[in-house]
């Protein structure tokens, strides 16, 4: 008979999305077991950016400080034509909004090692490696995973939820036959990653080449590192362009040969996929698994981080019996226009970029010069879900971070709670009874101190700012009646909560 293992969450796949899901859930307190199928972390890069977001996800893991010392903020990012001629430049070095620079690289591998530590640090949380998946299913009110491992040992994880993080491949979304969208054209890169020694490299640390001779990528990296990216054309000979003379010849002179060591050459396919669904009964698919993006905007992996940030405070809502399991169904009502705004994003600005053709690329560079915003679009909104952006198209935003005299970053006061933002004469004029309500719910933090949460309402324009454990706004107002309406809201999570909270 089976191995029977139970917990709350069973995740499948343990790259970065199914590690950091685990992470939050045993942060959460939540149980839960990871599996997957290869028996060491992937070797080389994959992805290579953060945004400052994502940066507040990790922080609220309590290592944000460990991460930082392996990653590089960025400090410029520009697009050059086939002239050499910068068409836009955007300074990046500054620190962003939330509190972390708004940009940064990373090797892949080291923020794996960092995130699974994290992991082995919580309890209650683990990562089986070496398992074979060999079915996902709903069962009732949970899910069953059945899984082998490496001895052909099987074995049955029951769970209330499954996390499927398995990847652009991921056999989950395959049995629980949920169909994927194309969005734009396919093509086809070589990606070279290594070491660069004694050569300057490009100046700025991300540059898109628009070279309609061949479009290309410039990324420096922590340390020595560096990747560059190569859109692969008819007459490409795949053994020559590989090579140390064939790297320096596409790079035009970057990566000279003697100079830089490759340690991934890997050809793949710029694509733009969104799940249809994200949610099958107790199922929920997240990162690759429910939205592939060309890297144009590096957001690939922070959109996979941002699933399960928003995922996992709404698990846990529903197992402390704080909200019904409607509350889950505002994962993918969020999460997918989000996603789908960046895929699209990418996806024009690969149409943009990889033209081969030199008069679609005049019209290109004259339509940047014209429209430089086009080319930095602003992250959008939450779609529907538990926010208050369809009255106010404030809420459904990132809130701002701010880091306080002292510099302490605010997240690191309430941690992965609500916080409620407001000034003292509001909160002083609302209900007692709302107040004992809000400050007796250990799924809260009221803060009225301006020098705690001043730069929070002024960013926001209110003087009420409710702001969810994700970072998002669930709403605003300027009257002590707006935050009787928003705290109305807020799941009820604590010990002896009122019931009318």
């Amino acid at each position: 008979m089976a191995k029977i293992v139970e917990v709350d969450v069973v995740v499948v796949g343990g790259g970065p999305v199914g590690v950091t899901a685990l992470a939050l859930l045993g942060r959460a307190g939540l149980s839960a077991v990871g599996v997957e199928r290869e028996i060491q972390a992937w070797p080389t890069a994959r992805a290579v950016h953060f945004d400052g977001e994502i940066f507040r996800t990790l922080q609220s893991l309590g290592v944000a400080e460990r991460f930082a010392k392996a990653t590089l903020p960025m400090a410029s990012m520009h697009i050059e034509n086939e002239a050499g001629e910068v068409l836009i430049s955007v300074p990046t070095g500054q620190l962003g909004a939330q509190g972390w620079h708004d940009d940064l690289t990373f090797h892949q591998p080291e923020i794996e090692c960092l995130l699974h530590e994290v992991v082995e640090e919580l309890p209650g949380v683990e990562l089986r490696r070496g398992m074979t998946v060999l079915s996902v299913r709903n069962v009732g009110e949970g899910v069953e995973v059945a899984v082998q491992n490496a001895d052909g040992e099987e074995s049955l994880i029951r769970a209330r939820w499954a996390i499927a993080a398995d990847g652009a491949r991921s056999q989950s979304r395959k049995a629980l036959n949920i169909e994927t969208e194309k969005i734009g054209e396919d093509a086809q890169w070589l990606v070279a990653d290594g070491i660069l020694e004694d050569s300057p490299g490009l100046s700025s640390d991300m540059i898109f080449l628009g070279h309609h001779s061949r479009p290309a990528l410039w990324i420096r990296l922590p340390g020595k590192r560096v990747r560059m990216e190569f859109m692969l054309m008819p007459g490409d000979d795949p053994e020559e362009i590989t090579t140390p003379a064939g790297l320096e010849r596409l790079s035009r002179g970057v990566l000279p040969a003697g100079k830089f060591t490759a340690d991934r050459l890997a050809t793949y396919t710029f694509r733009g996929r969104i799940s249809q669904r994200w949610r099958a009964g107790n199922i929920f698919l997240a990162g690759d698994a429910a939205h592939q993006a060309p890297p144009l905007f590096g957001q690939g992996l922070c959109a996979g981080m941002r699933d399960v940030a928003n995922l996992v405070w709404k698990l846990d809502a529903v197992k402390r019996g704080a909200a019904d399991d409607s509350l889950l169904d505002t994962y993918e009502s969020e999460r997918l226009p989000h996603a789908r705004f960046w895929v699209e994003q990418a996806a024009n600005a690969a149409g943009f970029l990889q033209t081969t053709d030199a008069e679609v690329a005049k019209q290109r560079d004259a339509f940047i010069r014209a429209n430089p915003a086009a080319s930095a679009p602003v992250a959008p909104p939450l779609g529907p879900g538990l926010h208050e952006g369809e009255i106010d198209s404030r809420a459904g935003h990132l809130a701002t971070q701010p880091i306080l005299a002292d510099g302490v970053r605010l997240d690191d006061m309430v941690g992965s709670r609500f916080l409620v933002a407001t000034t003292p004469e509001i909160y002083s004029a609302v209900p007692a009874v709302l107040r004992s309500q809000l400050e007796d719910n250990d799924f809260v933090v009221v803060l009225f101190d301006p020098a705690k949460v001043g730069r929070i309402l002024e960013a926001a324009g209110a003087k009420v700012v409710v702001v969810r454990p994700d970072r998002y706004i669930l709403g605003l107002g300027d009257t002590p009646e707006a935050l009787e309406r928003i705290a109305a809201s807020i799941p009820k999570v604590g010990h002896d909560v009122p019931a009318n909270l």
